[in-house]
């Protein structure tokens, strides 16, 4: 296998490139900021993530995955091609293969868009494969063996949830509510309960330092900044972890009965197995405080978050070339 295979983790939030003997060699939010008036791209990654709701008119920072899924599709191959060359410097001769990952639920049209994508930016040959199964070999699962694991994967855009067995997944469902939705949920909140209008990334700030979804210990407390939506003037509130308890609630108990509704429909033996060796959380979403004492509290089963949770889905998919490869 050439040094040129590489595994791209395309999230709605981030995108994570694996190269091969290197490990995860990039990681950086999936933002485009582009001047509209000439159509050029200004900066990918993150120095257009500092541009979200910061732009003057004529240029805008847009996140072309929606939900997992493409949205723009010409702004996503740029990116694609970007972040590959980047991760792959300027010196390879040969085209690499490239492994992507995509939620599971994801339609024939959807994945051909993230090939064509791929193809698009220089790549010897692509395989597609599903998140949930990507996320179990970056989390140290043997996949291979006929023993049930549930991997719940929760990204930005998506969460995957899957019972998986023998290389495949045996039941799975893909729900749209992950990480931006958590951000939404607090915005939503806080313009109800405060009448604060807060941005995105000031939503997202509140989540990693203070948000959780269960009630542990003790309250922590946050400065927000924001704008009176009485007086129109910028106001500063002081927001609790139980504040985002139950901003939270709704979304995360989506969560939860989604992973439900598979547990529901898993055949009995794997359902034994996933009792017995309990739920893995991975993805960046699975990071909120709280999230594996909700489930545990719901199901009754034993879960908890594998070690590299945000980059086990990038890792696996590099793995997954390496394993097509055959060394």
């Amino acid at each position: 296998m050439a040094a040129s295979d590489i595994g791209i983790d395309l999230g709605t939030a981030s995108v994570l490139v694996y190269a091969k003997g290197k490990g995860v060699v990039l990681k950086e939010p999936s933002v485009v900021a582009f001047d509209r008036d000439t159509n050029k791209i200004k900066e990918i990654g993150e120095e257009a993530r500092l541009m979200i709701g910061r732009t003057p008119g004529n240029i805008v920072a847009v996140r072309p995955l929606r939900q997992g899924v493409i949205s723009d599709y010409t702004v996503t191959e740029k990116m694609i091609k970007y972040f590959v060359q980047k991760a792959m410097g300027k010196k390879s001769y040969r085209k690499p293969r490239i492994a992507v990952c995509v939620p599971s639920g994801a339609t024939e049209v959807e994945k051909r868009a993230v090939e064509d994508a791929a193809f698009a930016a220089g790549a010897r040959e692509v395989s597609i494969i599903e998140e949930p199964i990507a996320a179990a070999i970056g989390a140290g699962i043997d996949i291979s063996l006929p023993m049930g694991n549930m991997i719940v994967d929760i990204g930005g855009g998506t969460a995957d949830i899957a019972v998986i067995s023998l290389g495949s997944s045996v039941v799975s469902t893909s729900i749209k509510v992950a990480g931006d939705d958590f951000d939404e949920a607090i915005v939503r909140y806080m313009r109800k309960k405060h009448n604060l209008l807060i941005g995105e990334r000031t939503a997202e700030d509140i989540k990693i330092k203070i948000g959780r979804c269960f009630p542990l210990g003790d309250s922590e407390t946050m400065d927000v900044r924001g704008r009176n939506l009485v007086s129109g003037l910028p106001k500063t509130i002081t927001v609790t972890s139980e504040e985002t308890e139950e901003a939270l609630k709704e979304s995360t108990m989506q969560i939860v009965e989604a992973i439900h509704s598979v547990l529901e429909k898993t055949p009995p033996e794997l359902a034994a197995d996933v009792a017995d060796r309990g739920i893995v959380l991975t993805g960046g979403g699975a990071l909120l405080r709280g999230l594996e004492e909700l489930i545990e509290d719901r199901t009754g089963i034993n879960t908890m978050t594998a070690d590299e949770a945000m980059t086990c889905v990038a890792i696996g998919t590099g793995r997954y070339v390496e394993l097509l490869a055959g060394d």
